[in-house]
Protein backbone atom coordinates (compact mmCIF):
# COMPACT_ATOMS: atom_id res chain seq x y z
CA UNK A 1 0.00 0.00 0.00
CA UNK A 2 1.26 3.34 -0.81
CA UNK A 3 1.71 6.57 1.03
CA UNK A 4 0.03 8.43 -0.89
CA UNK A 5 -3.68 5.93 -0.13
CA UNK A 6 -2.58 6.80 3.65
CA UNK A 7 -3.44 10.36 3.28
CA UNK A 8 -6.75 11.74 3.49
CA UNK A 9 -7.77 13.18 -0.41
CA UNK A 10 -8.24 17.50 1.58
CA UNK A 11 -4.84 17.28 2.71
CA UNK A 12 -3.92 16.65 -1.09
CA UNK A 13 -3.59 20.04 -2.42
CA UNK A 14 -2.28 21.31 0.20
CA UNK A 15 1.16 18.94 -0.48
CA UNK A 16 1.04 19.52 -3.91
CA UNK A 17 -0.03 15.90 -4.52
CA UNK A 18 -2.22 14.99 -7.49
CA UNK A 19 -5.25 13.43 -7.05
CA UNK A 20 -7.88 11.41 -9.36
CA UNK A 21 -10.74 12.64 -7.31
CA UNK A 22 -12.69 15.67 -8.92
CA UNK A 23 -15.31 17.24 -7.41
CA UNK A 24 -16.56 18.76 -4.05
CA UNK A 25 -15.31 17.52 -1.05
CA UNK A 26 -18.56 18.67 1.16
CA UNK A 27 -20.71 16.53 -0.43
CA UNK A 28 -18.70 13.83 1.58
CA UNK A 29 -19.74 15.16 4.87
CA UNK A 30 -21.81 13.40 6.89
CA UNK A 31 -25.03 15.10 7.97
CA UNK A 32 -27.60 14.26 10.89
CA UNK A 33 -30.77 13.34 10.15
CA UNK A 34 -33.28 15.83 9.84
CA UNK A 35 -36.18 13.35 11.21
CA UNK A 36 -35.99 12.34 14.81
CA UNK A 37 -37.92 9.20 14.94
CA UNK A 38 -36.20 7.72 12.11
CA UNK A 39 -32.94 5.50 12.79
CA UNK A 40 -30.86 4.38 9.78
CA UNK A 41 -29.26 1.09 10.42
CA UNK A 42 -26.01 0.65 8.44
CA UNK A 43 -25.94 -3.38 8.09
CA UNK A 44 -23.76 -5.64 5.68
CA UNK A 45 -27.12 -5.87 4.14
CA UNK A 46 -29.11 -3.38 2.64
CA UNK A 47 -30.50 -0.37 5.20
CA UNK A 48 -33.96 -0.65 6.73
CA UNK A 49 -35.08 2.35 8.32
CA UNK A 50 -37.44 1.56 11.27
CA UNK A 51 -40.04 3.27 12.64
CA UNK A 52 -39.34 3.96 16.68
CA UNK A 53 -42.33 5.92 17.42
CA UNK A 54 -44.70 3.02 15.84
CA UNK A 55 -45.81 -0.33 17.75
CA UNK A 56 -45.48 -2.96 15.50
CA UNK A 57 -43.52 -5.80 16.40
CA UNK A 58 -40.29 -6.84 15.29
CA UNK A 59 -38.57 -9.89 14.19
CA UNK A 60 -34.85 -10.93 14.55
CA UNK A 61 -33.34 -12.85 11.92
CA UNK A 62 -30.52 -15.62 12.02
CA UNK A 63 -28.06 -12.89 10.68
CA UNK A 64 -29.11 -10.66 13.55
CA UNK A 65 -30.95 -7.99 11.57
CA UNK A 66 -34.15 -6.68 12.97
CA UNK A 67 -36.74 -6.53 10.56
CA UNK A 68 -40.38 -5.21 11.33
CA UNK A 69 -43.26 -7.82 10.39
CA UNK A 70 -45.04 -6.76 7.60
CA UNK A 71 -47.46 -8.33 5.03
CA UNK A 72 -44.70 -8.58 2.22
CA UNK A 73 -42.11 -10.58 4.44
CA UNK A 74 -44.18 -12.85 6.29
CA UNK A 75 -43.89 -16.91 5.40
CA UNK A 76 -43.12 -20.29 7.52
CA UNK A 77 -40.07 -20.96 8.82
CA UNK A 78 -37.51 -22.86 6.73
CA UNK A 79 -38.57 -26.78 6.61
CA UNK A 80 -42.04 -26.00 8.42
CA UNK A 81 -43.57 -26.88 5.01
CA UNK A 82 -42.92 -29.92 2.60
CA UNK A 83 -44.07 -30.33 -0.99
CA UNK A 84 -46.94 -33.32 -1.23
CA UNK A 85 -46.13 -35.98 -3.86
CA UNK A 86 -47.65 -35.31 -7.09
CA UNK A 87 -48.89 -39.00 -7.90
CA UNK A 88 -49.43 -40.08 -11.30
CA UNK A 89 -47.60 -37.14 -13.08
CA UNK A 90 -45.38 -39.53 -15.26
CA UNK A 91 -41.53 -41.16 -14.63
CA UNK A 92 -40.61 -37.32 -13.84
CA UNK A 93 -42.05 -36.32 -10.87
CA UNK A 94 -40.23 -39.60 -9.08
CA UNK A 95 -42.33 -42.23 -8.34
CA UNK A 96 -41.74 -43.91 -11.65
CA UNK A 97 -44.13 -44.92 -13.94
CA UNK A 98 -46.54 -46.63 -11.55
CA UNK A 99 -46.64 -44.03 -8.95
CA UNK A 100 -45.38 -46.19 -6.12
CA UNK A 101 -48.48 -48.48 -6.12
CA UNK A 102 -47.34 -51.67 -8.01
CA UNK A 103 -47.86 -53.17 -11.13
CA UNK A 104 -51.33 -55.30 -10.28
CA UNK A 105 -53.49 -55.82 -7.65
CA UNK A 106 -56.87 -54.09 -5.87
CA UNK A 107 -54.51 -51.63 -4.30
CA UNK A 108 -53.50 -50.37 -7.26
CA UNK A 109 -56.52 -50.02 -8.94
CA UNK A 110 -58.42 -46.50 -8.01
CA UNK A 111 -61.26 -45.78 -5.78
CA UNK A 112 -61.33 -46.65 -2.29
CA UNK A 113 -59.30 -49.89 -1.98
CA UNK A 114 -60.27 -52.39 0.68
CA UNK A 115 -61.10 -51.44 4.70
CA UNK A 116 -59.46 -51.31 7.53
CA UNK A 117 -58.47 -54.82 8.74
CA UNK A 118 -59.92 -56.76 5.70
CA UNK A 119 -57.24 -59.62 5.02
CA UNK A 120 -58.38 -61.01 1.26
CA UNK A 121 -61.20 -62.99 3.06
CA UNK A 122 -59.37 -65.27 5.05
CA UNK A 123 -60.51 -64.80 8.97
CA UNK A 124 -58.88 -61.27 10.06
CA UNK A 125 -57.29 -60.89 13.31
CA UNK A 126 -59.57 -59.21 15.15
CA UNK A 127 -61.94 -62.18 14.96
CA UNK A 128 -59.16 -64.51 15.52
CA UNK A 129 -58.33 -63.40 19.10
CA UNK A 130 -60.02 -64.35 22.15
CA UNK A 131 -62.64 -61.84 23.76
CA UNK A 132 -63.43 -61.19 27.08
CA UNK A 133 -67.32 -62.07 28.05
CA UNK A 134 -69.58 -59.46 28.72
CA UNK A 135 -69.00 -55.33 28.79
CA UNK A 136 -65.24 -56.31 29.13
CA UNK A 137 -65.46 -57.51 25.75
CA UNK A 138 -67.74 -54.83 24.27
CA UNK A 139 -71.07 -56.53 24.15
CA UNK A 140 -74.22 -55.35 25.77
CA UNK A 141 -74.96 -58.02 27.62
CA UNK A 142 -72.41 -56.86 30.22
CA UNK A 143 -74.64 -53.90 31.04
CA UNK A 144 -76.62 -53.67 34.16
CA UNK A 145 -80.15 -53.28 34.13
CA UNK A 146 -80.99 -52.74 37.11
CA UNK A 147 -79.78 -50.47 40.06
CA UNK A 148 -79.54 -52.88 43.25
CA UNK A 149 -79.78 -52.38 46.96
CA UNK A 150 -79.10 -55.05 49.39
CA UNK A 151 -81.21 -55.55 52.85
CA UNK A 152 -78.46 -54.34 54.60
CA UNK A 153 -78.50 -50.91 53.04
CA UNK A 154 -82.45 -50.78 53.38
CA UNK A 155 -82.09 -51.27 57.13
CA UNK A 156 -79.18 -48.64 57.56
CA UNK A 157 -81.34 -46.50 55.88
CA UNK A 158 -83.32 -46.38 59.08
CA UNK A 159 -86.88 -46.31 57.76
CA UNK A 160 -89.42 -46.46 60.03
CA UNK A 161 -92.28 -49.13 60.07
CA UNK A 162 -94.56 -48.62 57.20
CA UNK A 163 -92.39 -46.58 55.52
CA UNK A 164 -92.73 -46.67 51.23
CA UNK A 165 -88.83 -47.94 49.69
CA UNK A 166 -89.06 -47.30 46.25
CA UNK A 167 -86.35 -45.62 43.94
CA UNK A 168 -87.31 -41.98 45.00
CA UNK A 169 -87.01 -42.55 48.41
CA UNK A 170 -83.39 -44.26 48.48
CA UNK A 171 -82.58 -41.50 46.57
CA UNK A 172 -83.52 -38.79 49.04
CA UNK A 173 -81.94 -40.93 52.06
CA UNK A 174 -78.76 -40.83 49.92
CA UNK A 175 -78.32 -45.02 49.70
CA UNK A 176 -78.08 -45.03 45.46
CA UNK A 177 -77.02 -41.87 43.66
CA UNK A 178 -77.20 -43.02 40.05
CA UNK A 179 -75.58 -40.91 37.14
CA UNK A 180 -75.39 -41.24 33.33
CA UNK A 181 -77.20 -44.14 32.12
CA UNK A 182 -77.91 -45.48 36.02
CA UNK A 183 -80.50 -43.07 36.14
CA UNK A 184 -83.05 -44.79 33.70
CA UNK A 185 -82.41 -48.17 35.11
CA UNK A 186 -85.14 -49.81 37.71
CA UNK A 187 -85.14 -51.10 41.26
CA UNK A 188 -83.96 -54.19 42.18
CA UNK A 189 -83.55 -55.78 45.80
CA UNK A 190 -81.00 -58.57 46.51
CA UNK A 191 -80.87 -60.60 49.71
CA UNK A 192 -77.75 -59.79 51.75
CA UNK A 193 -78.15 -58.86 55.04
CA UNK A 194 -81.19 -58.49 57.41
CA UNK A 195 -84.12 -56.38 57.57
CA UNK A 196 -86.02 -56.29 61.41
CA UNK A 197 -88.97 -53.66 59.93
CA UNK A 198 -91.77 -53.88 58.02
CA UNK A 199 -91.79 -51.45 55.23
CA UNK A 200 -94.08 -51.26 51.61
CA UNK A 201 -91.55 -52.36 49.05
CA UNK A 202 -91.80 -51.19 45.53
CA UNK A 203 -89.40 -52.35 42.79
CA UNK A 204 -89.19 -54.00 39.75
CA UNK A 205 -87.82 -56.96 40.71
CA UNK A 206 -86.97 -58.98 43.42
CA UNK A 207 -83.85 -62.00 44.36
CA UNK A 208 -85.26 -65.04 45.37
CA UNK A 209 -83.51 -65.03 48.67
CA UNK A 210 -84.47 -60.90 48.94
CA UNK A 211 -87.88 -62.56 48.26
CA UNK A 212 -88.13 -65.05 51.23
CA UNK A 213 -86.65 -62.70 53.77
CA UNK A 214 -89.15 -59.69 53.17
CA UNK A 215 -91.52 -62.30 53.02
CA UNK A 216 -90.80 -63.90 56.53
CA UNK A 217 -90.78 -60.17 57.77
CA UNK A 218 -93.65 -59.48 57.32
CA UNK A 219 -93.06 -56.29 54.19
CA UNK A 220 -95.72 -55.92 51.41
CA UNK A 221 -94.14 -56.19 47.87
CA UNK A 222 -95.09 -54.40 44.81
CA UNK A 223 -93.33 -55.64 41.46
CA UNK A 224 -93.45 -52.60 39.01
CA UNK A 225 -94.39 -53.18 35.69
CA UNK A 226 -91.44 -53.09 33.27
CA UNK A 227 -91.56 -50.54 30.14
CA UNK A 228 -93.43 -52.15 27.05
CA UNK A 229 -91.18 -52.95 24.02
CA UNK A 230 -92.64 -50.99 21.11
CA UNK A 231 -94.17 -53.19 18.53
CA UNK A 232 -96.23 -52.62 15.47
CA UNK A 233 -99.94 -52.30 15.54
CA UNK A 234 -100.48 -55.53 13.78
CA UNK A 235 -97.78 -57.70 15.71
CA UNK A 236 -99.40 -56.21 18.82
CA UNK A 237 -103.37 -57.21 17.65
CA UNK A 238 -102.24 -60.50 16.55
CA UNK A 239 -100.42 -60.64 21.00
CA UNK A 240 -103.85 -59.75 21.73
CA UNK A 241 -105.49 -62.16 19.90
CA UNK A 242 -102.90 -65.10 21.31
CA UNK A 243 -103.15 -63.83 24.53
CA UNK A 244 -107.39 -63.67 24.32
CA UNK A 245 -106.87 -67.31 22.92
CA UNK A 246 -104.82 -68.80 25.27
CA UNK A 247 -106.57 -67.36 28.36
CA UNK A 248 -109.78 -69.28 27.00
CA UNK A 249 -108.01 -72.48 26.85
CA UNK A 250 -106.82 -71.94 30.54
CA UNK A 251 -109.79 -71.39 31.85
CA UNK A 252 -111.46 -74.54 30.11
CA UNK A 253 -108.77 -76.56 31.62
CA UNK A 254 -109.81 -75.46 34.96
CA UNK A 255 -113.19 -75.93 34.39
CA UNK A 256 -112.76 -79.51 33.74
CA UNK A 257 -111.62 -80.94 36.85
CA UNK A 258 -114.13 -78.78 38.91
CA UNK A 259 -116.77 -80.51 36.45
CA UNK A 260 -115.61 -84.18 36.98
Amino acid sequence: MSAASLIPASWLPSLGLASPFKGTLKTLEARPCPCPCLKIQRTRAPAFVVNKAGSSPVSVIAGGESVRFRLDNLGPQPGSRKKAKRKGRGISAGQGASCGFGMRGQKSRSGPGVRKGFEGGQMPLYRRIPKLKGIAGGMHAGLPKYVHVNLRDIEDARFQDGDEVSLETLKEKGVINPSGRERRLPLKILGEGELSKKLTIKARAFSTSAKEKLENVGCSLTVLPGRKKWVKPSVAKNLARAEEYFAKKRAAAASEPASA
